[in-house]
């Protein structure tokens, strides 16, 4: 799992800017390739890959439900989550034993304490961020949460496969190949 996130927190590097009006008609296609000391995984999954705005007031969508990060056999579950910034997300801890989840780097700072199987904790994510989670007691669990100021994002799949709907003009940075539909 550290592993994967370490490979995970590379790719979030990997943005892409949006130069035009948006539009309904156009979708952004991308290729994501995650490597290792120069090799190509076969498993490009989980890579985020989002636009930002230039030029053009987006407004930040709305959060419709409060996603979950469940403590269960030792791990988060997903280990991955995006959400709108300022957007909540709930911890609860289905484990038969403690757990406290902190979070110390970019994103979101918090520690939610010990607290016991069959209870929940919520954070509130205030602005953009990536916020690496852990649990202070079992040091084999990570997983990471995204907030973003954008509804133009998209996580890769298992062949590093990345479509963003309704996009116009656009122009590409770092090492991703991009694509217009036609």
């Amino acid at each position: 799992m550290r592993r994967r996130l370490i490979q995970l927190a590379a790719t979030l590097a990997i943005q892409l800017f949006l130069i035009s009006n948006l539009s309904a008609q156009e979708t952004l296609r991308a290729h994501v390739d995650l490597t290792k000391a120069g090799r190509r995984l076969k498993d490009s999954s989980q890579a985020v890959v989002w636009l930002t705005p230039v030029g053009a007031a987006v407004e930040t969508p709305k959060q419709a439900q409060v996603p979950q990060l469940v403590q269960k056999n030792k791990s988060f579950h997903p280990s991955l989550l995006v959400i709108p910034a300022g957007g909540k997300v709930e911890f609860p801890n289905h484990d038969p034993f403690f757990h406290n989840v902190f979070s110390l780097f970019e994103g979101k700072r918090f520690d939610l304490g010990l607290y016991e199987s069959g209870t929940t904790r919520f954070v509130q994510f205030d602005k953009p961020g990536i916020s690496f989670i852990f649990c202070n007691i079992h040091a084999e669990m990570s997983a990471v949460v995204i907030a973003l100021a954008t509804p133009y994002y998209a996580i890769s799949d298992v062949h590093g496969d990345v479509s963003i709907p309704d996009n116009a003009r656009y122009v590409c940075s770092g090492r991703v190949r991009c694509h217009r539909r036609a």
